[in-house]
C-alpha cells in the first residue's frame, strides 16, 4: 500500500507515540520527555512546554490506541471525533520538502490539536484505502508495541522497535531443534 510521504511520516509518528507507553517506564513522563519525542519526530510549531500539554498528549495517545486496536467502525468514530473536537479545517499547504499536502491546523494551533488532527487525517487515509488491518500490535509473545504494516503482501507481524522478529525466529528454531532431538 502506497501513501504520500507526509501520511507515512504522520503514521510513523503515531506508532512512535503509541509505543512510548508500552515500555516498563512510560516514555512520556515529563515535559522534557515530550520535548524529546517531538524533536525526534521533527514536529514543528508552537509548544507550551507545560504539564497541561503533556497530559493532553498522553490523553491523545490513549485515544489513538483505541483507533489502533478497535474495529473499523470504532476507528472511524474515533477519527471523526478527533477531527470534530479539534475543529479541523483542511487546506493545501506547499512545503519545499513535500510539495503540496494537506494541513488542517496552523503552526500556532495548540500542540494537542495539531498532533491529533495530523494523526486523524493520516488514519483516515488508511481507513479510506481499506487498510485498517495494517494497524497492528506486534505478534511477539512479550511485546505490545504498535506496528504499521506497509509491506506489499501485508505480512509484517513484528515491530521495528526491538528485536522481536529475531527473538521469535530463534524461539521457533529452538522449538524445532528440541522436537527433533527427542
Amino acid at each position: 500500500m502506497t501513501f504520500a510521504p507526509d501520511i507515512v511520516a504522520s503514521l510513523k509518528t503515531v506508532v512512535n507515540l503509541l509505543n512510548t507507553e508500552v515500555q516498563i517506564i512510560d516514555m512520556l513522563s515529563t515535559v522534557a520527555d515530550l520535548d524529546e519525542f517531538l524533536d525526534a519526530e521533527n514536529f514543528e510549531g508552537s509548544r507550551a512546554h507545560n504539564q497541561a500539554e503533556l497530559r493532553s498528549i498522553r490523553q491523545l495517545r490513549s485515544q489513538l490506541k483505541g483507533v489502533w486496536t478497535g474495529s473499523e467502525e470504532e476507528a472511524v468514530f474515533k477519527v471523526n471525533q478527533i477531527l470534530r473536537n479539534a475543529n479541523a479545517q483542511p487546506q493545501l499547504i506547499k512545503s519545499e520538502k513535500l510539495g503540496y499536502h494537506l494541513h488542517a491546523t496552523t503552526t500556532s494551533t495548540p500542540l494537542y490539536d495539531r498532533l491529533a488532527v495530523d494523526a486523524a487525517m493520516s488514519l483516515a487515509e488508511v481507513i479510506r484505502a481499506g487498510g485498517i488491518e495494517r494497524l497492528r500490535i506486534c505478534a511477539s509473545a512479550d511485546c505490545r508495541n504498535a506496528l504499521l504494516d506497509l509491506s506489499r503482501n501485508r505480512s509484517k507481524i513484528y515491530c521495528d522497535t526491538g528485536n522481536c522478529a529475531n527473538r521469535e525466529h530463534v524461539r521457533a528454531y529452538r522449538a524445532r531443534k528440541s522436537g527433533k532431538s527427542s
